[in-house]
């Protein structure tokens, strides 16, 4: 059974910073991409950044220069380093996972919340 597992989320001031972290447990062939989502409260779910096993990164335009996304493949962790934080960022961070070989699934984390304080 695969699972992600997600920490990090919290309560922030604006301008502070927070590093969420992704780990994929349980029985897979492969890596595809990683990455985070969200949700804020009335919109939506959107891509924040995802990550690549080649290491290919995309992150949305509202979070570039302040969200750095890396991995561990080896230790199937994705992190996502948030900096600057604004009160827009708040939302539900949710980890993503899409893994397989020969059959690709799509695997979603619980959800974590980050908030920050205007």
């Amino acid at each position: 059974q695969v699972q992600l597992v997600e920490s990090g989320g919290g309560l922030v001031q604006p301008g502070g910073s927070l590093r969420l972290s992704c780990t994929v447990s349980g029985s897979f062939t492969g890596i595809n991409k990683m990455g985070w989502y969200r949700q804020a409260l009335g919109k939506q779910r959107e891509l924040v950044a995802t990550i690549t096993g080649g290491g290919t990164t995309d992150y949305a335009d509202s979070v570039k220069g302040r969200f750095t996304i890396s991995r561990d493949n080896a230790k199937r962790t994705v992190t996502l380093q948030m900096n600057s934080l604004k009160a827009e960022d708040t939302a539900i961070y949710y980890c993503n996972a899409v893994l397989g070989t020969l059959v690709v699934r799509n695997y979603w984390g619980q959800g974590t919340q980050v908030t920050v304080s205007s």
